[in-house]
């Protein structure tokens, strides 16, 4: 028998804010040697490029491979595509609702539900606030069918010393629940000082800060 096939993970990117998240899960999973296959939806494209100064073209060659929104009969279409799971970075309350009520009227929710339907992992990464009941129904039903719910909540006892620290630490809290094992952040328990992990910059420079060459 030959080496066990790593599996791919899908990338999802909405309209919600928060595209930096998206955009860091591809780098770390680049940096680990993983094949990514990225979908961004219409409103995703306009908030990257308002948020980061990327466009539609540049964002797509961070992935492996990168599907049209309305490609239905992309691989990810299909449960015979074998995935390590799907990540949706930032997700709608739009997302989450399709997801809650099984719909697939696009490809990132058709490979969402795809997912789900397979039993592999689904991280969504819900990006709105406050949150009224209905979102927390959508929530609730989400769960119940096999989400997983992150808000991308941050973490201050890392001590963070720039806005990628807090975008990093979440997009590596979203591999942990992939069950991808990695180093790219500092865990509780370790020394701030020795194994500061999270402070570092991945290679292609700052993520959130230098997106669009300015400091923000």
């Amino acid at each position: 028998m030959g080496a066990p096939v790593t599996r791919p993970v899908i990338v999802g990117i909405t309209g919600a804010s928060g595209a930096a998240y998206g955009l860091c899960l591809l780098e770390l999973l680049k940096q680990l040697g993983r094949q990514t296959h990225l979908i961004v939806t219409r409103p995703g494209v306009q908030v990257l490029e308002h948020e980061t100064g990327l466009d539609a073209a540049r964002v797509a060659g961070m992935a492996t491979h990168h599907w049209d929104v309305d490609d239905l009969a992309a691989p990810p279409a299909s449960g015979t595509f074998l995935t390590a799971g799907m990540v949706i970075a930032p997700c709608t309350i739009r997302t989450l609702s399709a997801v809650a009520c099984a719909r697939s009227s696009n490809l990132l929710e058709r490979a969402a539900d795809v997912t789900l339907k397979e039993r592999r992992p689904l991280v969504l990464m819900v990006r709105e606030t406050p949150l009224h009941a209905g979102h927390l129904r959508l929530m609730l039903e989400a769960a119940q069918a096999g989400a997983v719910i992150m808000p991308p909540v941050p973490a201050f006892y890392l001590r963070p010393r720039s806005l990628d620290d807090l975008v990093r630490h979440s997009a590596a809290k979203a591999l942990d629940l992939l069950g991808i094992e990695h180093d790219m952040i500092q865990r509780w328990g370790h020394d701030a000082e020795s194994d500061r992990v999270a402070s570092s910059t991945p290679p292609d420079g700052d993520i959130v800060s230098n997106a669009s060459g300015r400091n923000r």
